[in-house]
């Protein structure tokens, strides 16, 4: 007994160490976004441009680069907390935004909006998004939980992926005969952060600060739903209304982030896993883990994407998938698809 709970004691002193890295962390990829790129600039153009200047070459580089930088750390932690609570709540350890379709279905929505109503106001764009994750998430459990027996990861999964070549193949014939459209769009599809503003990052704030407050309001309910559906209604929780506002959480989140910067996939389902590895199960801990990480993870993939192209640059959503189908493949084989 006493073991335990020096172990215990251990782990909570090690979390805020490993907060305060993971911050430090944050803080060195934002600078690496900022100062690197297809301009090299020096400090004293940074400098300026964080003063509001733009007398150079690359202090508009630099200005150009902040809302990108804002966006991916917005996006990721999006990205990463949805990605967790969507685990959280399936108990499901390949449960993703990308993995369930929720993303491709969020953006078969704003394709179609844009196709075939004329759509194109952003702010018109979150909407639709947002409708067309949270649907998409209902149809997708509905799927998983048809025949014999109860709804399991793999069955989940499955489901998620049929679900997900069905819309990308609606999409393809939606914007195919639509030349007017298809460069956009297809653009769009691949995922990235490229192009952001800050009037853009403004309409969506507001969605995606509902969906952090939610999960904040969830998160030590989500630790008791852990328990059992049964254990959890003993003791006093309302099981279906947990799950509706941490599913509410996930689909704000990913559905915000998907109108801004296209479909990003594997965010969701790399980082709390890593999370989990560095902080445990605790859910009031690996929520703010999962959104931090997810930061990084995404700035990174930014950063890198623009090195390895140099002086053109690769789009976030394909170095999230290089990074993230290994790991999936790695997850399958070596939790075999058990639930968390």
């Amino acid at each position: 007994m006493s073991q335990n709970n020096s172990k215990h004691k251990g782990l909570l002193q090690q979390k805020p160490i490993a907060l305060f890295v993971v911050i430090a962390a944050l803080l060195l990829l934002s600078f690496s976004s900022i100062a690197i790129g297809t301009r090299d600039v020096s400090w004293k153009e940074i400098i300026g441009a964080l003063q509001g200047q733009m007398n150079t070459m690359g202090e508009a580089s630099v200005t150009m680069r902040l809302p990108r930088t804002v966006l991916a750390i917005f996006a990721g932690c999006a990205l990463g907390l949805s990605g967790a609570i969507m685990q959280s709540v399936t108990r499901n350890p390949l449960a993703d935004p990308g993995i369930l379709g929720v993303n491709v279905g969020a953006a078969f929505f704003v394709v179609v909006g844009l196709a075939w109503f004329g759509i194109n106001q952003l702010q018109t764009y979150v909407w639709l998004a947002i409708l067309g994750a949270g649907i998409t998430a209902i149809f997708v459990y509905f799927i998983s939980s048809l025949g014999y027996g109860k709804s399991t990861p793999l069955k989940f999964a499955l489901a998620g992926a049929a679900t997900s070549a069905a819309l990308s193949s609606f999409i393809v014939a939606v914007v195919l005969p639509r030349n007017d459209i298809a460069g956009s769009a297809n653009s769009w599809q691949i995922g990235g952060v490229g192009g952001a503003t800050f009037d853009s990052i403004q309409l969506v704030l507001p969605f995606l600060i509902a969906g952090f407050l939610l999960s904040v309001f969830v998160a030590r309910k989500l630790n008791t739903l852990a328990l059992g559906d049964d254990i959890a209604a003993g003791l006093g929780e309302n099981v279906a209304w947990i799950r509706a506002i941490a599913w509410l959480s996930a689909v704000l989140l990913c559905g915000a982030t998907t109108a801004i910067c296209g479909p990003i996939g594997f965010v969701g389902l790399v980082v709390p896993h890593l999370c989990r590895l560095l902080v445990g199960v605790d859910n009031r801990w690996l929520l703010i883990f999962s959104a931090l990480v997810g930061a990084c993870l995404l700035l990174s993939a930014d950063v890198l994407g623009r090195i390895i192209s140099r002086p053109s640059e690769l789009s976030v959503g394909v170095v999230t998938a290089f990074v993230g189908a290994p790991f999936f493949i790695w997850i399958v084989r070596r939790q075999r698809v058990k639930e968390l």
